[in-house]
């Protein structure tokens, strides 16, 4: 498969940021105090296009905002004063007007001033030039007339510009010049030929110069040149035109591009080739250009210095140039100086590392000023390119500038001192989620700022102390870095920040997920146009991550055609064209990781045919045809088939000529004279055959004698006494010529005489009449035409007609080998009498009668069969034995069969018999069953009895003994007693002869059943068990039936009871029963021939539960310790209620009644309405809770602890609000009412039943 898979993990980019980062300076919250920070400025070479404003940059912060001013080359800028200039609110940006002023007025070198209480940061000192574009200045060129094969050099010498401008040359019709390695453009401009041609020749090469900024293009006056051929140059060896001499020098500064030219005249155009003496030119920064003659080497660092060798050569020799290279160095940082924030008595360094060459002068500003004219510090120190600061305090905020400049240019960078006190803080977002792919570095930020500066320490979901080691680093500036995550490192990460003023943690989050795989990829497809195409591309990823699948040709996005079909995990392209032939690329992209993978769609085609068909080389009997093959349609070639048609004979039909490997375009073909050719050519590939060629020119081969004869010659005689000639005829591509005829000779083998012949056309056979019968001859066929005969032909032996043989076969002898073969014997007919080609023998033979049977009872049909050849022999074989038979023998050739031989009796011993003709079982009792049965069909013999074999069959289908009884051939039924009741028996009956017995016949059957109740159980003992699979029964079983199932069904059920098979075993297994539910089971012998049916007693079998994950309330310890505070609540004041109903004694009706004043809890008398004493008789009303009986009454025998025990009333109870009631009716043993006589104190436990 032609694939190109590759991973591009998303997090690489991000990583680079982060740890860009890492290594960045400490920033300071903006709403602490801080100096100014430069955060944008304009380059330092700005160059500006007249027609727009001037722009310069200039942008800081700091706490407070800062102010701006600015200076113009060395002095003070008033920006106020000079209503063209505007300073942006809040910013130093200045934008300057130029529309109608002169622009030269504002050039010059400026540079922005950031201030505030807290220090001064400066910019870079920034040039502001206009760009130009001047005039070419006028001249008039002299035109150029040179030999060719000289050099010429037409220099272009634009006008110096700002910035410079691009070069090219064209005519006066705008056309660029075209430039090869004879004419080449130098970096310069200028126009070198290494030697010119007469084409060279032209009034116009024109010089154009393009200025970038202001987009004009001026043109240098058109320069003629003419190139002269009387008196050329000749060949002459490489020289160079530039550099010139052999020696030259370069210099190029560190980090910018190295560019050598080399350019050479010479005669052939030499080459040019470069190489570094005493080293290797850098491959991954190295270019060439310009044909071979420019070099270009970008990125130059020091190693770059040396020697470089540009080489021209031509047939007649080289030259060589050594460009000198030095490479300097403008100021380059090694280490910039960084911001500081420090605390109060604390010491800090500021280093200001730069290189370059020549090595640049160091020089220190404090707020803009010179070191040296700043107000003294004794706790700053400066030292080269250091400043130490020691014991700062309080107000001691300052911004330092560093400056670094040699002859090639300055560096030039602020870092402020900023002097805090202040607690730590952690400025990355809390709960912040960082999600990586498995196996790519993981970046946790805890950015923090305090001052002094806060350590930094992590811990692993809020335990495991996080220490430098792998698989973790923490950088300075507190990032917590895995180098290869994996999902074990997922979890909750804190970050701690320290100082000696405080202390502030943040927590942040991993998820380390699974990478997207393409496990099954697109394959290679070689598809034929008009056909579809699918694409399969099956990914994994993470299931958290939302993937998005694209498919790409070529790189680019799909073709907006609805013939493109993308589903879930493929691409189908229907109806496959020509142009969707590409490279196809599904992408599956996160927002994490992504994955690819890529194949080739070939659309193939059958070829287009070939064109061109040329004849060559024509000779009479061969000519050389040639083509050019079409297009193969990205499949290649494997052969061509040519075809010919033959106009003068089969106009119209094309026959297939040769092939040609598919690399060849041409072929030699042999010819046949008398032909009108005409050719085509078909080309094969995979797909297929393209169409045909279009048809050849004709071409016609000359007449000539046959170069063959008719082919399968064969003479045979249809009729006694006529021979049939028969041939092939050629086609009219193989007469040769016209007028074809057939030479027919024929005559008689073996006898002395001449050829007869005959001439015959247009035929394909001759026949001879009054041959003698079946005698042989010899025959010849020859082809001849106008133009001579063919060669001389071969002789073919043939016979004359035949005629029915004459005589029958003679001694005819039988010799019987047993009851179903004999063998017969005869002698053979003379040749002669058989008047033919002998061609077998035919033995007839019919069965007469049995020997057992009366003459003429049965009549069967004859038998024959052939025994080719020449033979004297043969055997009979699947006679019937015990049998009579005749037989008679024919001659037989092509013509017929001869006389039969006399008739000739055989017979046929004894044989073993065929089968009963069949066996039943009759009147079967409880211990006997009756046979009857039938003679054979066939006795083969005299029949001398029967054979009965039989054996009974337990219910495992086990076979017990056997046993045998003969009978007499008379006897055709028996009855057998002293059998086994329910017994299944098997009986094999089978007849003899004197020769022994025949096939068997067999037959089943079973004894009646026994209906006398068993002597004992059918089944023994029962066990269950239960197990993680199912319930396992098992079970002794001690009867005879087949047929012994396991049935069960769920307690209480009324469904039909369920059964499985269980025969041949004492234990099953039920599966998929329901956790939780009582099954009944019994296991039950059955008997298809017998109703009655054996069971055990039904076995109740409890699947145990699935333990539950769900929490029982019931089980909790708050729910329990709530329960029983409530318990001891209510029993506590029930004690109080006893002791204080102790205390009161009697209580009258009315103050109860005064008491609840719920109507539904309150007896009323039927007659008037009024409250009156509660009474037994009337309908209690249940208490809601309670556990009363529906008759309302508390029977006694449902407690040893009731109300009786307490008092006279039997029927107390409490109402709704729980207050005991039984005091104001009881039921006596006299059915008398009490009145307001106070019963007992109630129980507390029935209290406390009441409120279950």
């Amino acid at each position: 498969m032609d694939r190109n898979r590759k991973r591009v993990p998303g997090f690489g980019a991000v990583l680079l940021i982060l740890l860009s980062h890492v290594t960045s300076a400490l920033e300071v919250p903006l709403d602490l105090p801080q100096p100014p920070t430069i955060t944008l400025q304009s380059p330092k070479d700005y160059i500006f296009d007249p027609r727009e404003n001037i722009v310069i940059h200039c942008e800081a912060k700091g706490k407070p905002h800062p102010s701006f001013s600015w200076t113009r080359n060395g002095t003070h800028f008033d920006v106020e004063k000079d209503s063209k200039v505007l300073m942006k609110p809040g910013s130093g940006t200045l934008v300057i007007d130029i529309s109608g002023e002169k622009a030269e007025a504002y050039e010059g070198t400026y540079q922005c001033t950031a201030h505030n209480e807290h220090g001064t940061a400066v910019s870079n000192s920034i040039v502001i030039r206009q760009s130009r574009s001047p005039l070419w200045s006028k001249e008039r060129n002299e035109a150029i007339v040179v030999q060719m094969g000289v050099s010429l050099v037409l220099q272009c010498r634009p006008p110096a510009g700002l910035p410079p401008p691009v070069i090219f040359w064209m005519d006066n019709n705008f056309q660029k010049l075209p430039l090869d390695k004879r004419v080449s453009q130098a970096l310069n401009g200028d126009l070198y030929f290494s030697n010119v041609l007469p084409e060279d020749s032209r009034p116009d090469y024109i010089c154009y110069a393009r200025f970038p900024h202001t987009q004009t293009i001026q043109q240098k006056q058109p320069i003629s040149v003419t190139v002269l051929d009387n008196n050329p140059e000749g060949e002459h060896r490489p020289g160079f035109m530039m550099p010139l001499g052999t020696t030259s020098t370069k210099m190029v500064l560190r980090g910018e591009t190295l560019e050598l030219e080399c350019i050479a005249d010479g005669l052939p155009t030499p080459e040019i080739s470069w190489q570094k003496d005493g080293g290797e030119l850098p491959s991954s920064r190295t270019s060439i250009h310009d044909f071979q003659k420019t070099l270009k080497v970008s990125d130059v660092n020091e190693a770059d210095a040396g020697d470089y060798r540009c080489t021209a050569t031509n047939s007649l020799g080289t030259a060589h140039h050594i460009i000198k290279v030095a490479v300097k160095a403008a100021p380059f940082w090694v280490s910039a100086p960084r911001n500081l924030i420090l605390a109060p008595n604390e010491t800090g360094i500021l280093t200001c590392r730069v290189n370059g060459d020549p090595k640049p002068k160091i020089s220190w500003f404090v707020n803009g000023v010179p070191i040296e004219n700043a107000p003294e510090d004794h706790s700053r120190k400066v030292d080269g390119d250091t400043v130490i600061l020691s014991n700062v305090q309080s107000g001691s905020s300052a911004v330092y500038q560093c400056n670094a400049s040699n002859e090639f240019g300055y560096l030039m960078a602020n870092a402020f001192v900023s002097v805090l006190a202040e607690p730590p803080r952690v400025l990355t977002p809390p709960n912040r989620v960082y999600q990586v792919i498995t196996n790519n570095p993981a970046l946790l930020h805890c950015a923090s700022f305090g001052s002094p500066i806060p350590t930094i320490t992590w811990f692993k979901d809020s335990q495991t102390s996080i220490k430098n080691g792998d698989p973790y680093v923490i950088h300075e500036n507190g990032t917590l870095e895995i180098h290869v995550a994996q999902p074990l490192n997922s979890g909750k990460y804190t970050c701690i920040a320290t100082n000696n003023l405080g202390i502030k943690e943040n927590h942040v989050y991993l998820e380390v997920k699974e990478p997207t795989r393409i496990l099954k990829q697109p394959e290679y497809k070689v598809v034929q146009r008009g056909m579809s195409a699918a694409f399969e591309c099956k990914v994994k990823h993470d299931p958290s991550l939302l993937p998005t699948m694209t498919w790409l040709k070529d790189s680019g996005e799909l073709p907006d055609d609805e013939r493109f079909v993308v589903d879930m995990d493929s691409l189908t392209i229907k109806d496959v064209t020509d142009g969707d032939e590409g490279t196809y690329t599904c992408i599956m992209n996160t927002t994490l990781d992504q994955d690819s993978a890529s194949a080739m769609l070939t659309v193939v085609e059958r070829p287009d045919p070939p064109t061109d068909l040329e004849l060559t080389d024509q000779t009479e009997r061969s000519v050389r045809l040639t083509w050019i093959p079409g297009d193969e349609h990205n499949s290649p070639t494997q052969k061509f088939l040519i075809q010919y048609e033959d106009l003068l004979h089969q106009p119209g039909v094309w026959v297939n000529l040769t092939e040609v490997a598919g690399t060849g375009t041409t072929a030699q073909l042999n010819l046949s004279p008398y032909v009108y050719y005409s050719f085509r050519v078909l080309a094969l590939n995979q797909v297929g055959y393209s169409q045909p060629s279009q048809s050849s020119s004709q071409y016609r081969t000359n007449p000539s004698a046959p170069d063959e004869n008719p082919s399968n010659v064969q003479g045979v005689g249809t009729e006694p006494g006529n021979l049939v000639i028969s041939w092939t005829p050629l086609t009219g591509f193989q007469s040769n010529g016209p007028s074809l005829e057939y030479k027919v000779q024929w005559r008689q083998k073996d006898v002395d005489e001449d050829w007869s012949s005959k001439n015959v056309a247009n035929v394909s056979q001759f026949v001879v009449s009054g041959t003698p019968t079946y005698v042989p001859y010899e025959i010849k066929v020859q082809a001849l035409n106008d133009y001579g005969n063919g060669p001389e032909p071969e002789v073919v032996v043939g016979y004359s007609g035949e005629d029915l043989p004459l005589s029958a076969p003679e001694s005819v002898d039988i010799m019987v080998h047993n009851s179903t073969l004999a063998e017969v014997h005869w002698e053979p007919v003379s040749l002669p009498s058989v008047r033919g080609k002998l061609q077998a023998y035919k033995v007839y033979y019919r069965r007469e009668r049995g020997l057992h049977e009366a003459e003429g009872e049965t009549e069967q049909l004859e038998q024959v069969l052939t025994f080719s050849g020449n033979r004297s022999e043969g055997r009979l074989p699947g006679l019937q034995p015990y049998s009579f038979y005749n037989l008679s023998i024919r001659v037989l050739n092509s013509k017929g069969e001869g006389p039969p031989s006399p008739s000739k009796r055989f017979q046929t011993p004894e044989g073993v018999p065929g089968p009963p003709s069949f066996l039943n079982v009759i009147n079967p009792s409880l211990y006997s069953l009756t046979l009857e049965w039938g003679p054979p069909m066939k006795n083969n013999g005299r029949l001398t009895g029967y054979t009965l074999k039989y054996q009974p069959v337990n219910n495992t289908n086990e076979l017990g003994p056997v046993k045998v009884k003969s009978f007499l051939a008379n006897e055709t039924s028996f009855t057998l007693d002293n059998l086994n009741s329910s017994m299944l028996y098997k009986f094999y009956l089978s007849a003899k002869t004197i020769k022994g017995s025949g096939p068997v016949i067999t037959e089943e059957a079973f004894t009646v059943m026994d209906t006398t109740p068993p002597l004992g159980p059918a089944f023994g003992t029962v066990n269950t068990s239960v197990s993680e699979d199912g319930v396992v029964i098992s079970w002794d079983y001690f009867g005879h039936h087949k047929n012994v199932y396991v049935e069960y069904i769920v307690e209480n059920s009324k469904e039909d009871w369920k059964k499985e098979l269980v025969n041949g075993s004492h234990w099953h297994m039920i599966k998929g029963l329901k956790p939780g539910t009582s099954y009944r089971v019994r296991v039950v012998a059955r008997d298809p021939a017998d109703p009655t049916v054996h069971s055990t007693d039904e076995v109740l079998v409890v699947v145990p539960a699935v333990p539950s994950r769900q929490v029982d309330i019931a089980t909790q310890g708050w729910f329990i310790g709530l329960m029983c505070a409530i318990a001891l609540l209510i029993l506590v004041l029930l004690i109080v209620c006893f002791i204080k109903r102790n205390k009161g004694g009697k209580y009258p009706v009315k103050e109860k009644e005064d008491a609840h004043q719920d109507p539904e809890i309150q007896p009323m008398k039927e007659d008037d309405g009024t409250f009156g004493e509660y009474s037994d008789t009337e309908d209690h009303k249940p208490l809601k809770g309670s556990r009363t009986p529906s008759n309302g009454t508390v029977r006694r025998d449902e407690s040893d602890d009731s109300l009786v025990d307490y008092g006279e009333g039997g029927d107390g109870q409490f109402n709704e609000d729980g207050s005991f009631i039984g005091q104001y009716s009881g039921k006596k043993e006299k059915d008398t009412h009490e009145g307001n006589e106070s019963s007992e104190a109630p129980s507390p436990v029935n209290a406390m039943n009441s409120f279950v």
